[in-house]
């Protein structure tokens, strides 16, 4: 009895075990989009006061959490009946994600006028300041939707040929790795600046750990959004290149003898250029048969 009891305590423990190597394999696999959608959420979350920074994050972290409820389940019935489904919507999944970072990439090399984004004024009342808040929010956790989506289907295709528990596990455990420690460092980084501002008021001289270590935060915030930004573009090419390469064999074949990293950025890179193309000739077709009417 004992040795039973201890016997299924041995099968757990290397299930966890499986388990956690997996969940490190596939937060690997995902960390572009997880780049990405720390770039996004940042800027989502900043332009408030700093007393509805933390409010504001929260309600998109809650939201977001939400998003996670909503697409898990969808996604382990996708796998559990239609299985071949999964490998097409993960290949969907890394056109799109080729192609936003090569119009990330386009727009810098050709910039255009963006629409002004919603910012917060500090003059407005109590009920405008908390619709102008609701509209942020909304748009914040509809972004995170398709990350989201993104982000289990990438996480599900590493281990669709395990067991629908084993897929359950690591799957949902990258979901929340995902929701806490994407939204753990905005949280931090939307309120770098004012712990720099803090740690300068604290400092009796302009000099010193303290007031040094104040002064790098302020000025770096900026910094790391626009790294962030470079970064997740680099990343989401490397992650859609690398389900191209996995799961379409032509790629494979042609970009066998790359170097990895190499071979899946070219090949992001390819599908990118590539779906960007459709989308402008698609986006220039329906502007001239607007014209013509």
């Amino acid at each position: 009895m004992a040795s039973g009891f201890f016997a299924l305590l041995d099968d757990i423990a290397s299930i966890m075990d499986d388990v956690a190597s997996m969940t490190k394999i596939t937060t690997k696999k995902t960390a572009g989009i997880l780049g990405d959608d720390l770039a996004v959420n940042a800027e989502k979350a900043s332009g408030f006061s700093a007393s509805r920074e933390l409010p504001v994050l929260w309600a998109i972290s809650k939201g977001s959490l939400l998003n996670k409820i909503i697409i898990l389940p969808l996604a382990f019935l996708l796998s559990a009946f239609v299985p071949s489904a999964v490998i097409v919507v993960l290949v969907i999944g890394a056109f799109y994600l080729a192609y936003e970072g090569a119009e990330k990439i386009y727009e810098f090399i050709f910039p255009h006028p963006k629409e002004k984004a919603i910012t917060v004024k500090k003059n407005l009342t109590e009920e405008e300041l908390l619709a102008a808040e609701k509209v942020k929010i909304k748009s914040a956790i509809l972004t995170d939707f398709i990350l989201s989506v993104e982000i289990v289907i990438i996480a599900l295709g590493t281990v669709v040929h395990e067991t629908l528990m084993f897929q359950i596990l690591v799957v949902s455990i990258v979901a929340l790795i995902a929701t806490v420690g994407v939204y753990g460092i905005v949280g931090f980084i939307v309120r770098m600046d004012d712990i720099g501002q803090k740690l300068v008021r604290t400092s009796k001289r302009k000099k010193g750990l303290i007031y040094s270590s104040g002064v790098f935060l302020i000025r770096a915030l900026p910094w790391v959004i626009k790294s962030l930004s470079v970064i997740g573009t680099i990343a989401l090419l490397l992650v859609a290149g690398g389900i191209f390469v996995h799961y379409i064999d032509f790629l494979h074949d042609f970009f066998y003898q790359i170097p990895e990293i190499l071979r899946d950025l070219s090949a992001g890179l390819l599908g990118g250029v590539l779906s960007l193309a459709v989308v402008k000739g698609i986006k220039a077709l329906f502007s001239k048969k607007k014209e013509r009417h």
